[in-house]
């Protein structure tokens, strides 16, 4: 691939920060795309203009960080918006609430009457199987399967197989599934600890549903009294 970049075989390579790395040499490079702009740093970014001085460089993001926003917002870079939904999407129906065994059961029940798929974010590793088992026994009725980053990729990789083809129900996991996952038949999200996570994350997870037209349903736990 980077000798296909060099040498201008190829038109468009899609790609991670490797894209930015000195590794990778661009034989006429006019336009990057930055998707999930947030989750590159101010560096990244620099470093792709420095690349070429006439480069275009247009950045994508439903959460953009604060310095971009204050850009855009100044006049200093242009800002265009995205304001119409795609066709027939749905609002997702968004609450807060203290956590509760009846709720989440009620939730989870009522997502499996209708054929549905649930996210359950639990954002601590040490703890995700006592949730799980939690889960398990509030909602018997429910295949259970974990997901995170510290897991072999390869047994990662067959868990998210395994629930995009709806062999489980209800997929008790981190902020992994922030990006990058679209599993339409998903349309109900629980964050445990809702309160330990920054808006533009929660925006983020909560756009891992409502990807279908169904009514779709996102629930922010916090624990306790703690509201």
């Amino acid at each position: 691939t980077r000798e296909g970049i060099l040498n201008g075989t190829v038109d468009i390579v899609i790609g991670t920060h490797a894209l930015i790395s000195d590794k990778v040499k661009f034989k006429k490079l006019g336009l990057v795309i930055v998707d999930e702009e947030q989750h590159f740093g101010v560096q990244h970014k620099e470093k792709l203009k420095q690349l070429k001085s006439t480069i275009h460089v247009l950045t994508l993001s439903a959460t953009p960080i604060p310095r971009t926003l204050s850009l855009a917002l100044n006049g200093v870079r242009d800002l265009s918006m995205i304001n119409t939904p795609p066709e027939n999407r749905i609002p997702v129906n968004t609450y807060l609430s203290e956590f509760s065994e009846e709720l989440i059961k009620e939730v989870i029940m009522r997502e499996l009457d209708r054929k549905g798929q649930v996210f359950f974010v639990n954002n601590e590793v040490f703890n995700i199987e006592i949730i799980a088992n939690n889960i398990k026994r509030i909602v018997p009725e429910a295949k259970v399967s974990i997901a995170h980053g510290q897991m072999d990729k390869n047994n990662l990789e067959k868990i998210i197989t395994d629930f995009s083809s709806n062999k489980a129900d209800v997929l008790v996991c981190t902020t992994i599934i922030e990006s990058g996952i679209d599993m339409p038949n998903v349309n109900t999200l629980i964050v445990n600890n809702a309160n330990k996570f920054g808006l533009s994350q929660l925006y983020q997870m909560k756009g891992r549903i409502g990807r279908s037209e169904k009514t779709s349903y996102a629930y922010f736990l916090t624990p306790p009294q703690s509201r």
